[in-house]
């Protein structure tokens, strides 16, 4: 596997943090800015080459790039990019087929972050809410507060677990006001899986027509016996929105590929708010990729080892490391995390960005091993070290 350069999934929007029932009106870019103590200022652009000599550990990226099926599939399609009406290698019917479900099923979108905008823009616009945990993915919550909805979110469990009785009734409580329900499973940050068991409580306990976008984008990654894809409640019947994308074991961060599983009609209510902007490249790179499954295999091996290796290790120094099920995982440093962020960066290592209100939590995406060994040796060095605030004062 070669190593290729890509892109977040989702680029950094930040996040509605709120407890519970409580709304914040501070924007993404406003919280983001707080944090920092910058004013907001964007950091200056880096070279192509500056780029390609950082640790890229910060967006839970594949670090090895697209198999040399996707790449060749994609190569291929290139003779289709002056064209508008062209062979699409059959990218809707292969993802039907792969998850036993219909075309009229699928909805494409510019990776799952399309997916989750859309559910956004169809379920909770003009002052629908939609209820979730913090931290999360947050983008859904500040795409749903842009098209003039808003964000119920409840904390995380004391073992950072997602708590469905909460979820079940805190939506109970708003119904008429309530879009949708959000899960992220595995979570982002934190790792943690939803369990099958969990996923059936919540869905009998909410009321039988109530949304539920169910994210899958780590789905790959999960070893645990207890955690099953929610793909069987569409076919089931039930209003169950499941996203998937291609930017994660795929490699395709940069390419844009996503998707939507759903009932028929909850589709046809969706697709209006779709783009459609997804590149003849990619969908062809998208057919191959369901294909390799050898590929996406081995990228789960190597990432699964480095990532208990590099836990370990931290553990045996005596940090806390949430048990994970993706390609990421959280550390908790008992410090607050931003400065450390900014110490990373100084070292030629980007991180995880802060997922308040874990404010002492790094979260660190598992790339090669010579990029975990890079971050072990910038661990070490940082965390021997007090960081220096902007008062001039050291944290331990």
């Amino acid at each position: 596997m070669s190593a290729q350069n890509s892109v977040n999934r989702r680029g950094f929007v930040g996040g509605v943090v709120t407890a519970l029932g409580y709304l914040t009106v501070k924007s993404p870019a406003e919280l983001w800015a707080q944090a920092r103590g910058n004013g907001g200022q964007p950091r200056p652009q880096r070279t192509t080459e500056d780029y390609d000599l950082l640790v890229k550990i910060a967006n839970n990226e594949n670090p090895y790039g697209p198999p040399e099926s996707v790449m060749k599939a994609m190569t291929g399609a290139f003779k289709y990019a002056n064209r508008y009406g062209y062979p699409d290698g059959g990218i809707v019917d292969e993802i039907a087929k792969h998850h036993g479900v219909k075309p009229e099923n699928i909805m494409l979108g510019a990776g799952s972050g399309e997916i989750l905008d859309v559910v956004g823009s169809t379920f909770a616009n003009n002052g629908k809410k939609v209820v979730g945990v913090e931290p999360s993915y947050s983008q859904v919550y500040s795409h749903v507060t842009s098209v003039k909805g808003a964000a119920i979110t409840i904390p995380l469990t004391a073992d950072y677990r997602q708590d469905m009785s909460a979820l079940i009734k805190i939506t109970k409580k708003h119904y008429r006001e309530v879009g949708f329900v959000y899960l992220c499973n595995p979570n982002n940050p934190t790792g943690r899986i939803v369990t099958k068991q969990e996923i059936k409580q919540l869905l009998d306990g909410l009321p039988e027509d109530m949304p539920v976008l169910i994210d899958e984008a780590y789905h790959h990654f999960v070893e645990n016996g207890d955690y099953a894809t929610s793909v069987p409640y569409v076919l089931e019947g039930r209003p169950v929105i499941i996203a998937r994308t291609f930017s994660k074991i795929a490699a395709l961060a940069g390419m844009r590929l996503g998707y939507a599983i759903a009932q028929r009609e909850i589709i046809q209510q969706m697709r209006p708010f779709s783009t459609g902007t997804i590149s003849a490249i990619v969908k062809w790179g998208g057919v191959a990729a369901l294909k390799d499954t050898e590929s996406q295999a081995q990228v789960k091996r190597v990432t699964i080892d480095l990532r208990n290796k590099t836990t370990k290790e931290l553990s045996s120094m005596g940090y806390a490391v949430i048990p994970s099920d993706a390609n990421f995982f959280m550390v908790h440093l008992r410090r607050p995390v931003v400065p450390v962020i900014d110490e990373f960066a100084k070292k030629g290592v980007l991180v995880g960005r802060p997922f308040p209100p874990m404010t002492e939590h790094l979260r660190v995406s598992v790339g090669t091993p010579d990029e975990m060994s890079k971050f072990m040796i910038a661990f070490k060095d940082i965390m021997a070290n007090p960081v220096k605030t902007a008062s001039g004062s050291g944290l331990r």
